[in-house]
C-alpha cells in the first residue's frame, strides 16, 4: 500500500493520471452543472414562505459545504506534507487554499444577498455562523500569505501547513454554531439525523448541486496541481518534453 501511495505521489505519475482524467471530468462537470442549475432554478417549486428568493440556496449552501470540505482536505494535505514531506501534498495545500478562499467568499457573498431580504440585514457581527465563516476566509488567506512569504516554496508550504492544521478547530465551530449559540441562521435542514426538513423536490436538486460542486472542485484542483507540477519540475527532462508537446 505504501509503495502504491509513493508511486501515485510522484509528480510525473500524478501529472499523467490528471491529464487522462481531466477531459472526462471537465465534460461531466459542465453537463452536471447545467442539469443541476436547471433542476434547482426552474424545476424545483418555489418556497411557500420565501418564494423564488430561496433558490439562491442552490449556490449558497453547496459553496458553504465546500468551504468546510476544502479546508479539511487542505489540512489533511498539510499533515502529509509535514510528516512525509511529499511534494504533491505541499502543492495541494496551496491550491486548496486558493479554491477554498473562493468557495468561502462565494458562501459569504450569496449569504449576504439572501440575508438582506430574509433577515433585513446584509451582515450581523453577532451571528456566530457568519463570524466563524469569515474567520475561515482569513485562515485561507493566511495560508496563502505564509506560503508566498518564503522564497523557498517547499518551506513556505510546510509553514502554511502548520497554520492549516491549527485552524482545523474552526471547522466544527462553523458546523455546530447554530446549535451552540443563538444565531440568525436556521438549524440543520439537510443533515438532521431523523429526517431532513427540506421537501424532497427541493432537497434532491440541492444534494445534486452539492455533488457537482465537489466534482468541480476536484476537476479544478487536478488542473491547478497539474500546472504547478510543470512549474516546479521545469528542470526535469520529462517536464520539458511535455511543454514541447
Amino acid at each position: 500500500m505504501f509503495h502504491r501511495f509513493t508511486a501515485l505521489s510522484s509528480p510525473r505519475r500524478f501529472y499523467a493520471i490528471a491529464s487522462a482524467w481531466l477531459p472526462w471530468l471537465s465534460v461531466l462537470t459542465a453537463l452536471g452543472f447545467a442539469v443541476g442549475l436547471y433542476w434547482g432554478l426552474i424545476v424545483a417549486p418555489p418556497d411557500y414562505q420565501q418564494g423564488e428568493a430561496y433558490r439562491i440556496i442552490y449556490v449558497h449552501v453547496p459553496s458553504a459545504w465546500l468551504s468546510l470540505m476544502v479546508y479539511t482536505v487542505m489540512a489533511g494535505a498539510g499533515l502529509v506534507a509535514l510528516v512525509w514531506h511529499v511534494k504533491l501534498a505541499e502543492i495541494a495545500v496551496y491550491e486548496c487554499a486558493v479554491l477554498g478562499a473562493w468557495f468561502t467568499a462565494l458562501a459569504l457573498g450569496t449569504g449576504m444577498l439572501w440575508g438582506k431580504p430574509m433577515w433585513g440585514t446584509w451582515w450581523q457581527w453577532g451571528d456566530a455562523r457568519m463570524l466563524s465563516e469569515l474567520i475561515l476566509l482569513f485562515l485561507y488567506i493566511g495560508v496563502l500569505g505564509l506560503h508566498n512569504a518564503f522564497a523557498d516554496s517547499r518551506k513556505g508550504a510546510r509553514v502554511a501547513a502548520v497554520l492549516a492544521l491549527a485552524g482545523i478547530v474552526n471547522i466544527p465551530i462553523i458546523h455546530y454554531s447554530v446549535e451552540w449559540w443563538n444565531t440568525l441562521h436556521q438549524g440543520a435542514t439537510v443533515t438532521r439525523f431523523d429526517k431532513p426538513a427540506a421537501h424532497s423536490s427541493m432537497l434532491w436538486p440541492l444534494l445534486f448541486m452539492g455533488t457537482m460542486f465537489i466534482l468541480y472542485f476536484s476537476t479544478v484542483l487536478l488542473a491547478r496541481i497539474r500546472v504547478r507540477i510543470l512549474e516546479q519540475e521545469a528542470d526535469r527532462q520529462w517536464a520539458e518534453e511535455v511543454r514541447r508537446g
